[in-house]
């Protein structure tokens, strides 16, 4: 296994792979920093369905206005707020804009995804007489992340250690990952590691619970959210879990 952390531009070598192809270094580096997008990307989504959780819980209104067209608007903005990069300005981006091929392929592919996940939740976001609709966040990101999984050749999940979805557990490898993060203040940082001899690597980057997320994690501990599931006590800032990015890579 080859892993490294990285932490605010600091990278931190557990295991270095001695004399590997300059290709095989080239690769793990895109494919990376392609990871690490896709996993920014899905958190923007994330974002943008929480800010506007009121509005599709609000049983009063009907069309609530949250088009597929508007939530791309509202992803767009919020990636780039994130990363710097303008998605709507991909195709004819500068050169001085350096993405990976893959990242150019596949962040577009994402987009679409997320789009289609809330062009088919429109019933459910547009139901009268109803408060809460279990359209949130993670139930986004859960089915985002699958449609865009099943596309493509890699694969998006969610998870955390105290994952209310059991399709979130974490693995034994996630759930060392999350506890180190977790018992470190918020960073950028993410965790990368090789697999299968070298085929594959997995990218882990951690979320944080924002503000708009404690009406449901938040405190007081114990007493039962509007989902029906108890509160977790948690804080602004705390760890939420984490974005895990599969990958295959070619070049050995």
């Amino acid at each position: 296994m080859n892993s490294r952390v990285t932490v605010k531009g600091v990278v931190l070598v557990a295991f270095v792979l001695l004399h590997a192809p300059l290709t095989w270094a080239v690769e793990r580096a895109e494919v990376e920093e392609t990871a690490r997008l896709l996993a920014k990307l899905l958190e923007s989504g994330r974002a943008v369905i929480e800010r506007n959780q009121p509005l599709i819980d609000d049983p009063h209104k009907g069309d609530k206005g949250l088009t597929p067209e508007l939530f791309e608007a509202e992803l767009v903005r919020e990636f780039r707020a994130k990363s710097g990069i303008d998605l709507s300005a991909l195709p004819t981006a500068p050169v001085s804009v350096v993405l990976p091929p893959l990242a150019k392929e596949l962040l577009p592919a994402l987009v679409q995804a997320s789009r289609e996940v809330v062009r088919d939740a429109q019933v459910v976001i547009n139901q009268r007489g109803i408060g809460y609709k279990n359209f949130i966040p993670a139930t986004w990101g859960s089915q985002a992340s699958a449609r865009f999984s099943k596309s493509a050749h890699i694969r998006l999940k969610q998870t955390a250690l105290d994952a209310r979805n059991p399709k979130n557990e974490p693995d034994e490898y996630e759930a060392s990952v999350l506890k180190w993060l977790a018992a470190r203040p918020r960073a950028e940082a993410y965790v990368s590691e090789l697999t299968e001899e070298g085929q594959t690597l997995r990218v882990v980057m951690p979320i944080y619970y924002a503000k708009d997320c404690l009406a449901c994690h938040g405190e007081p501990k114990g007493v039962l959210d509007i989902s029906g599931y108890p509160r977790e006590g948690h804080k602004e800032g705390d760890l939420a879990g984490a974005i895990t990015v599969t990958a295959p890579l070619s070049n050995r």
